[in-house]
């Protein structure tokens, strides 16, 4: 209790503020208005809004706001950081300079690589950063159906034994599916979570009518999946906080806002931000949440609203309203410098309590902190070799039907369905650079199996060569997609060799890698070098061919069953739609 006490004595004055905010316009994201205030911060704490003159002491630290309106620092709604492929240090380094502030993750993606501990060391890593972490406790990993191999299984003791974690605000990406078929783990986790009092957080793409009512009883509060206005319409007229997401490859914002802009919903304090999945490229171009306000008010929403929508609102549907999310007395001190609201470009930040940042750059270096075996050594895996990578037919020679995932730009990471006649030589099914048709394989990586199953995808447009990633959610085993089980086994080989990273290989040799060795997920590099990285691995993709515009984003979704209508996992093929591995050339004969 001493810290209460020290902070209640504070908000009367009687311990001086560290910080003070003076001479702004706040944004007050709680009743709407805006107003000249100062604001007082002790510690890491707001301690008064207002006339602060009383809390100014000798040693008070004054941030000139003359000219600015103060904005309370922007929330991710929902985000797999680790999709970044930036540890949480360099995450924050690319972030908290555009205002963001806070974001609420599973940080699933280390779960399924190196269990609890994993998780508790990118969390107390966030301790060191301007960035806070709120974590919301996966209803199970992996999220695959059918359930596939990793490192570690998310279980329902894990739940009991984590919620009392200060981080964990509720149970995280509640996977439509797993309600639906009424997953033991699931449900015991929900059930969980009702004695922890924490609120079920969604994930249920294109779920309407009698699917989303059967959803709705599993007590799921908010969800980040619509993909369509109509969708989010309906999820919000039936009582969730629907959150809007636009990530790097899926662009939802302006979709789903036609709810407020073309369909007269007023009643906005419901709907909230997230970007689900980013990486440096997008962030460094076009920013983060700051990015999503700046666009939704080029849609026509008001300014309050749309920075209602980054703070407030978000921090309302995950029940953390009373730690973020305004500049209000007992809030975290996180407070955004922002000249124009209209054009919500962010000039300085307050983060935990300190100028954090200032003119894009933070005011003091971040050091990653050392890491250990535990999530540096993830690997154990044997070299694969190409006769491993191949699909074998029944027949010597002549042609063999078989079905493809295939990928558009258009379908963002929806997989269809496209039938195609393939040579077969030697009893081999060859891939086909001329139908637009790759080979595709996931290799298990945690020793847990010798699985290494071969499908086909179509739409990469390879021509030779081959990429891979040992990113991949949701789990994390190494995807590949080639022309040929050549360089395929290059590729997959480099990755392992080097625990970790992104490949692309090319008549036989490596052009192209970005070593991921934290997790064989995430480095520590700086933003703009992570940004130099993807670009030379797109650069290198599209030489060989691939047009689509994030080739390894929509590579590395590949193993997402949630999500139709096919997927590939350590099992192989998976019908996301009857949740069933299938065999390429049977599915197709």
């Amino acid at each position: 209790m001493t810290d209460i006490r020290e902070f209640i004595r504070a908000g009367r004055a009687e311990f001086k503020a560290t910080l003070i905010v003076s001479g702004g316009t706040l944004v007050n994201v709680a009743s709407g208005e805006i107003y000249p205030a100062d604001v007082a911060v002790y510690k890491d704490r707001i301690v008064a809004v207002g006339d602060v003159a009383d809390y100014r002491g000798p040693e008070t630290e004054i941030v000139d706001a003359t000219g600015y309106h103060l904005c309370p620092g922007l929330i991710d709604g929902h985000l797999h950081v680790e999709c970044s492929k930036m540890s949480v240090t360099s995450f924050a380094k690319a972030v908290v300079p555009l205002g963001t502030t806070a974001i609420v993750s599973g940080l699933d993606q280390i779960l399924v690589v190196s269990g609890l501990e994993g998780a508790r060391e990118f969390l107390d890593e966030a301790k060191g950063t301007p960035l806070k972490i709120f974590w919301g406790a996966p209803c199970k990993t992996p999220y695959t159906l059918p359930r596939s191999n990793v490192g570690y299984y998310f279980a329902p003791d894990d739940h009991r034994a984590t919620h009392s974690w200060p981080e964990c605000v509720g149970i995280w990406e509640t996977v439509r599916e797993f309600v639906d078929t009424m997953d033991d783990h699931v449900l015991q986790a929900i059930e969980i979570a009702e004695e922890s009092r924490l609120p079920i957080l969604g994930c249920s793409p294109m779920c309407r009518g009698h699917r989303l009512n059967s959803y709705l009883q599993a007590g799921v509060r908010a969800d980040h999946e619509s993909y369509t206005a109509e969708e989010m319409l309906e999820k919000l007229r039936k009582g969730m906080h629907v959150v809007i997401r636009e990530s790097s490859i899926s662009h939802f914002l302006e979709e789903n806002l036609r709810i407020v802009t073309e369909m007269g919903i007023k009643a906005t304090s419901r709907i909230s931000f997230c970007t689900d999945d980013v990486v440096a490229t997008d962030i460094l171009k076009r920013g983060h949440l700051d990015n999503m306000v700046r666009m939704a008010i080029a849609k026509g929403i008001e300014p309050m609203a749309a920075i209602q929508m980054a703070t407030i609102n978000g921090a309302e549907a995950l029940r953390i309203g009373q730690k973020v999310g305004s500049i209000s007395p007992g809030l975290a001190a996180d407070i955004l410098l922002v000249k124009d609201l209209s054009d919500f470009r962010v000039s300085a930040v307050v983060a935990k309590g300190r100028l954090a940042a200032r003119d894009g750059k933070l005011t003091s270096d971040l050091a990653a902190p050392r890491r250990s075996a535990k999530i540096t050594k993830t690997f154990a895996v044997d070299r694969v070799t190409p006769d491993e990578l191949v699909v074998r037919a029944d027949q010597a020679d002549g042609e063999a039907r078989v079905f493809t995932m295939s990928v558009t730009p258009e379908q963002i990471f929806v997989r269809k369905r496209r039938d195609v006649m393939l040579q077969v030589r030697d009893g081999i099914v060859q891939a086909d650079p001329k139908q637009n048709v790759q080979y595709l394989t996931v290799v298990e990586r945690y020793g847990r199996t010798s699985n290494r199953p071969v499908a086909f995808a179509s739409g990469f447009g390879l021509r030779s060569g081959a990429l891979a990633t040992s990113t991949a959610p949701d789990d994390n085993n190494i995807v590949c997609v080639g022309t040929n089980p050549e360089d395929m086994a290059v590729a997959i080989n480099h990755i392992i060799e080097n625990n970790g990273g992104q490949a692309v290989a090319d008549g036989g040799r490596i052009v192209s890698f970005l070593p991921l060795p934290i997790g064989g997920i995430v480095s520590d590099i700086e933003p703009e070098e992570m940004a130099q990285k993807e670009q030379e691995l797109d650069d290198a993709a599209r030489a060989l061919g691939c047009a689509l515009p994030w080739p390894f984003m929509y590579m590395f979704v590949l193993q997402i069953t949630a999500i139709p209508d096919f997927a590939i996992t350590d099992l192989g093929a998976i019908d996301c739609v009857n949740l069933t591995v299938v065999d390429p050339l049977k599915l197709a004969s």
